[in-house]
């Protein structure tokens, strides 16, 4: 063999080699979209809506790095015809050991089943809406900092997440005070389908900060959440009871307390069809500072089939009572499909 041909095929299986190996430790990246549209009946009234459109990516950046992110594209109901986009997560995890992971950036806050679980992919929700603890801003959606997570430890399958980010009051960029918001979260997974849960959130809201709905708050408020959550989600039958107690403390108003809840029930008829319930009830102390009072209770009603995977249709019926506006009636019909 000429020394011209053995130097050709030195550099063919060095080349080879080079590509297998670029291969094997590639960035990989998915990119998925989630998006939901709906039409209404209320107060003799028909709306068609176009729901969010949600842009998810995760990647994988090497062995132990990896990134989650989640853009939200909406409606703006104070600018009609108007679409907003929101940075719902974005998340840089290193996995440091087994199971055990630091996550850095914003994230939705691990304080219960729902949160923790469903993105913005109303694909995957077991009823049309959230549940009225989220709609009335009883917790803390999303926060930005740093963690600790671990998943599937033991025979239990023990899960852990410890978080310290901007709190009450703050944004994505910038925290209002000096006072870190701190989220602690314990939960179990006995047997396949259920999972246990408790959690714990504190943060200090300062005085001139704002709530979600703008308004302005005047005194200092120390804020403990203590979420418990039982959720089972078997071959036939669908469980999952949350609650979440607010205790809202001020100087000058003493500690009030807020519950909110729901359970929510499904039975799988067949492999694709879900009939459902939900109950949800929201009740505020007299004298509550940080939350808007407006004790409110909802009985949900619906059918969700599944065509495939990513594509669900759901009909349902909520009827709502708040003690501060008139009932609700409501009937609708969505499709919600992941591209």
């Amino acid at each position: 063999m000429s020394e011209k041909r053995k130097i050709i095929i030195f550099y063919a299986i060095f080349l080879g080699c080079l590509c297998f190996s670029h291969k094997s430790f590639s960035q990989r990246t998915q990119i998925r979209g989630f998006m939901d549209l709906s039409a209404g009946l209320q107060n003799n009234k028909v709306s068609f809506t176009l729901g969010e459109q949600d842009l998810f990516i995760t990647s994988e950046l090497s062995d132990r790095f990896s990134f989650l992110g989640e853009s939200v594209f909406r409606f703006t109901p104070s600018t009609p015809t108007t679409f907003s986009v929101s940075i719902e997560r974005a998340i840089v995890k290193y996995n440091f050991l087994g199971n055990h992971n630091l996550l850095i950036g914003k994230h939705h806050t691990p304080i219960n089943y729902w949160n923790d679980t469903y993105h913005h992919g109303r694909a995957f929700f077991p009823t049309i809406y959230r549940p009225l603890l989220f709609e009335a801003d009883i917790i803390p959606l999303h926060t930005t900092g740093i963690g600790l997570q671990g998943q599937n430890l033991g025979s239990l399958k023990f899960g852990y997440d410890l978080m310290v980010g901007n709190g009450l009051g703050s944004d994505d960029v910038l925290d209002n005070d000096k006072r870190k918001s701190v989220t602690a979260a314990v939960h179990i997974k006995p047997v396949e389908g259920l999972r246990i849960g408790f959690s714990w959130y504190n943060d200090l809201m300062s005085a001139g900060s704002k709530t979600h709905e703008g308004k302005l708050i005047s005194w200092d408020v120390q804020q403990n959440l203590i979420s418990p959550s039982v959720a089972y989600f078997g071959e036939k039958i669908e469980v999952l009871a949350e609650s979440t107690w607010a205790l809202n403390h001020t100087d000058t108003t003493g500690t009030k307390q807020t519950f909110a809840g729901y359970l929510y029930a499904g039975y799988k008829i067949k492999e694709r069809l879900v009939p459902y319930v939900r109950f949800d009830r929201l009740h505020f102390q007299e004298g509550e500072i940080l939350f808007d009072k407006n004790n409110t209770t909802s009985i949900v009603g619906g059918l969700r089939y599944h065509i495939n995977y990513l594509t669900v249709v759901k009909l349902e019926y909520q009827y709502e009572r708040t003690e501060l506006e008139r009932d609700i009636n409501k009937l609708t019909f969505q499709i919600a499909v992941g591209f």
